[in-house]
Order: C-alpha cells, then sequence, then structure tokens
C-alpha cells in the first residue's frame, strides 16, 4: 500500500459515500486509478467490506464500558462464545498482557450491569476482570460516528 491507497482509505474513513470523483478529485489522481485502486485493495484484501452504520448502532446506552477478562486454561474459545451470547456485549477484543479479552459492553442501568458482569465471572475459566466505565464519549462525526456524551 503506497501513499496514494493510504488517502483513498482516509479518505473512505471520513466519508463512506465518497463517490469516485469525489475521491480523485480529493486524492489528485483521476478516476480510472481510483477505481483500479479501489479493486486492488479489495482484491488484495487491504478493504474487507463496506457497512451501514444505522441508528440503532450508535444509539446511547447509559451505561458503557469495558470489561477486562483473564482466562486460566485454555478455554478462550468457548468463553468468547458464551460472551458472544450477551446481548450487552458490544465487542470482544483478544489482547495480550496482563489480560486475555477485552470486552465493550453496554447496558440500560447499573443493575443490568451488576447481572452482566455476574454472568461474566460466573463463566467456568474466567480467572478474573476487571471493569472500566465510560464516563464520556467523544466519536469522531468525520467518521460517521455520532457525538455522544453520557
Amino acid at each position: 500500500m503506497d501513499k496514494i491507497d493510504a488517502k483513498l482509505i482516509a479518505i473512505l474513513r471520513n466519508d463512506g459515500r465518497a463517490s469516485v470523483s469525489e475521491m480523485a478529485a480529493q486524492a489528485g489522481v483521476t478516476r480510472a486509478t481510483v477505481r483500479s485502486r479501489l479493486d486492488r485493495l479489495i482484491a488484495s484484501g487491504e478493504i474487507v467490506g463496506f457497512t451501514a452504520v444505522l441508528k440503532g448502532d450508535v444509539r446511547e446506552q447509559p451505561v458503557r464500558g469495558v470489561v477486562l477478562i483473564a482466562i486460566e486454561g485454555k478455554g478462550a474459545d468457548r468463553i468468547i462464545a458464551q460472551l458472544q451470547g450477551m446481548p450487552e456485549a458490544l465487542s470482544i477484543h483478544t489482547t495480550n498482557g496482563r489480560w486475555d479479552l477485552v470486552v465493550e459492553f453496554g447496558a440500560e442501568t447499573l443493575a443490568d450491569l451488576d447481572a452482566v458482569l455476574r454472568r461474566i465471572r460466573l463463566i467456568d475459566g474466567v480467572a478474573a476482570s476487571e471493569t472500566n466505565l465510560y464516563l464520556s464519549t467523544r466519536r469522531n462525526r468525520r467518521a460517521g460516528r455520532a457525538v455522544a456524551t453520557a
């Protein structure tokens, strides 16, 4: 990937609906160049897909944050599968260091959060967890996300 490819990706991240003509003008290249480069980025797997962000995807859940999870043994896949079944788990990330998983969550109330945390801690193989609540969130409007504050 070179500077032109990086510029095209930056343009798409800023405005996923940018036309080929707009992208060409912003990148200082021809429309044919934009089309061929996008086709190549898709074919090579650099761009793995496109998506629409729906209003429901950015709805505000009053209680949001992350749960850091340490796993004992080799049950990561089983634990991840159980976490994926929880509607409050918005995303699950594997990581290195002290914590094995980072789970982003959203809940309606603190009581709901308490119930989710209790369910997580009862999963066989969860050795320890730490929860951090988001106090406020500022999302990049240019990335197609609304600014939300709690």
